[in-house]
């Protein structure tokens, strides 16, 4: 990301000596969509201001770039703010950032993990349910993968599965994550079965003996470790955009929010549309039914402003199976499993 032309020239100079590619971007405006997704981000040293008048996320792998020592030292004042993990100043660094790109390239030359976030539009939509629906259903189709909780003030995504007396690590161990978390020793650490792999806050957290808040370097961490080793990750985001859920959005390769088909359920779910497009390009519809007012889906969705992904549609007996532990969509029969197999067929 660069408007300056010497910089431009070298840095397109050097990934191509690294044998990779570059997506080129003048500002801000025209990163926003790869930002959270791209292998690596180099940012000249002219857009540094305009970067942090954006308030991007915090993610790994961000290095600003500078073509003298002056220029290195007023951008070392953003960087810290932003997250910046190094400035780089050209000619004395070429050698290192060829390298640095290089691994970012063998990284991600394998095809990464794709990462799916959830979100209620309202408190009690359904979005936890959808969540494990979706991780369960990935697991029958044979995808490794794992599910995050980022809501340290929900219910618990281990107890919708029905597994808060399954062994492992929680949140609370790994908060204090950042920079590249093995991949193997986190699946090995987190409660598990099969190839799904939990990452969620426990029981202990509700008697303040953890931090009720989440790190935005943790979760930037976990997601990275998440993508190189796992087929899927899905993300059960909370209904608050602080830095933690803007890095899960930016990363992700398809967002979805549900909401009830209730009419103030779509007025909350417009304001809070709003809020999260800030943040990245596109964002779907999931609408569970039944309707009180008989209200169609697609009627829903206009009144929220977004594209209509999917309708969940009641099923008897749900709430009674997760009652007694059953993860949801775990038979693959049902709506849910139904609208959770078509997502996952879908996903881009």
């Amino acid at each position: 990301m660069t408007a300056d032309p010497e910089i431009l020239d070298d840095l397109l100079r050097l990934v191509s000596v690294a044998g990779a590619e570059a997506d080129v971007v003048i500002d801000p405006a025209g990163a926003r969509s790869r930002f959270g997704t791209a292998p690596l981000v180099l940012i000249g040293a002219d857009q540094a201001p305009a970067c942090m008048r954006a308030r991007f996320p915090r993610r790994r792998r961000v290095v600003f770039v500078a073509r003298d020592g002056a220029t290195a030292e007023q951008v070392n004042e953003f960087a810290p703010q932003f997250g910046a993990e190094f400035v780089a100043v050209l000619p004395i660094a070429e050698p290192w950032l060829v390298d640095l790109i290089a691994d970012c390239h063998s990284d991600a030359s394998a095809r990464p993990g794709r990462v799916v976030t959830v979100v209620g539009g309202r408190g009690g939509a359904g979005a936890s349910t959808l969540a494990a629906g979706l991780a369960t259903t990935a697991v029958r189709a044979g995808k490794r993968t794992l599910l995050i909780d980022a809501d340290p003030l929900g219910g618990g995504l281990d107890l919708v599965l029905g597994w808060e007396t399954v062994q492992g690590l929680r949140w609370p161990s790994l908060v204090e994550a950042s920079g590249r978390v093995d991949e193997a020793a986190l699946v090995r650490e987190l409660p598990g079965r099969g190839d799904l792999v939990v990452l969620s806050w426990g029981r202990a957290d509700r008697d303040g003996e953890s931090p009720t808040w989440l790190p935005a370097e943790a979760m930037a961490a976990t997601l990275d470790a998440g993508r190189r080793g796992r087929d899927l990750i899905v993300v059960d985001l909370p209904r608050r955009l602080d830095d933690t859920a803007m890095v899960a959005l930016a990363a992700a390769d398809l967002a979805l929010m549900v909401i009830p088909a209730e009419l103030r359920a779509a007025a909350a779910a417009a304001r809070f549309a709003v809020e999260v497009l800030r943040h990245r390009d596109s964002l779907d519809l999931i609408v569970r039914g039944p309707s009180p007012g008989n209200l169609r889906p697609e009627e829903v969705a206009k009144a929220v402003g977004l594209p209509l992904a999917g309708v969940l549609r009641p099923e008897p007996g749900l709430d009674a199976a997760l009652e007694r532990g059953e993860a949801p969509a775990a038979s693959g029969r049902g709506p849910l499993a139904e609208l959770c197999t078509r997502l996952l067929k879908e996903l881009p």
